[in-house]
């Protein structure tokens, strides 16, 4: 069989992309294909540089055209990315924000800043375009955590108007209310200044082009995070949650905030923090010191995504002192648990993009 673009699409045709149960030729994530000979190559367009099946789609492809043009063929692949966006043109609100997750907990103490500083890093680590908000205007952690704690952003003025430029480290762009204030005294603010100090941190900041806008809500559901999440086109949510019933029954309150009728934003899962003790001296052992399976079983309760499960070493605690995240460091055993859910994170936005796209074309 003679070797053409033709029979090349045919055979990359039974290659199906597992979350949104279409072939890649069909989702025209398959461009560029030159044939030389027996030689052939293309690149295959991911929706997330993060996609937990890359490798797998990547040998399918390979797999699929030696099986139905030829084995004898000499496939090169190279994967690249374009990451999805249900943001509408007209959304002057962050127009260059393709998509923005929220990370909110029912209350605090449950390590909800942790995640989202290190989903953020392992989202940029993964290639991706990543913005950081530290938004729990009265514990703002986010300076400390990267290693920023007097830290002031600069300001240009553009057309009048003073714009921040945001800081950027581990190759995420971030902005915390941290910096504008003196975190060693207690911020005395009614709600109506926070939210008005907190959409400052949306609307004048030079956030630029980003994949992902990560946002470290303040805990609770209370006036500030119902604020930010109503007046900011959010594309979903993460709910963070330690293992305990106590814990576990505060997830409810958040998730039933976010499936309110009047804000309707899709949670994408649901992190279970603390959720065992790896010893230092026996890392092939764990301790469910809070309880084993809570997470799981209530994720399952509220359908909706385990994304991961964290766990408590020594690592991630000495890193928030230290201001170097561990999913900076993909040395460390305890990253990969934040890779993980990276990767879990942006394949769920690809798949709720994707629901989106369906249903408004049969809308």
């Amino acid at each position: 069989m003679k070797t053409t673009k033709e029979n090349i699409l045919s055979a990359l045709k039974h290659v199906m992309d597992p979350d949104l149960g279409k072939d890649l030729v069909t989702l025209n994530m398959i461009e560029e294909i030159e044939i030389d000979g027996k030689k052939v190559s293309f690149k295959l367009v991911l929706t997330t540089p993060a996609c937990p099946f890359k490798n797998e789609l990547k040998q399918a492809c390979i797999d699929e055209i030696h099986r139905h043009v030829g084995s004898d063929i000499e496939v090169a692949v190279e994967l690249s990315s374009t990451v999805t966006s249900r943001r509408k043109e007209s959304d002057a609100m962050l127009k260059n924000v393709k998509n923005i997750i929220a990370v909110g907990s029912g209350k605090g103490g449950v390590g909800k800043s942790t995640v989202a500083v290190n989903l953020a890093v392992a989202l940029a680590r993964s290639g991706a375009k990543v913005g950081l908000i530290d938004a729990d205007i009265y514990g703002p952690s986010i300076p400390m955590m990267f290693g920023l704690t007097n830290h002031h952003p600069q300001g240009d003025e553009q057309d009048g108007k003073m714009v921040i430029q945001p800081v950027e480290k581990f190759g995420v762009k971030l902005i915390s209310i941290g910096f504008f204030v003196d975190q060693s005294k207690a911020l005395i603010w009614r709600g109506p200044m926070a939210s008005t100090a907190l959409r400052q941190l949306f609307t004048d900041v030079e956030w630029g082009e980003l994949d992902y806008m990560v946002i470290d809500l303040p805990p609770g559901t209370g006036d500030i995070p119902l604020t930010l999440i109503q007046d900011f086109p959010v594309t979903g949510s993460v709910i963070v949650s330690t293992p305990q019933k106590l814990a576990l029954a505060d997830v409810r309150k958040a998730a039933d905030m976010f499936r309110n009728d009047k804000i309707s934003i899709p949670i994408l899962g649901m992190v279970e923090n603390m959720s065992y003790f790896i010893p230092p001296d026996d890392p092939d052992k764990k301790y469910y010191i809070f309880g084993q399976g809570g997470g799981k079983k209530f994720a399952e309760e509220l359908s909706i995504p385990l994304l991961g499960e964290i766990p408590i070493v020594p690592e991630i605690t000495e890193s928030g002192d230290s201001g170097i995240p561990v999913a900076s460091d993909p040395n460390l055993p305890v990253t990969s648990a934040f890779d993980k859910l990276a990767e879990q994170v942006a394949q769920q936005i690809a798949i709720s993009n994707a629901i989106r796209e369906t249903f408004e074309k049969s809308d």
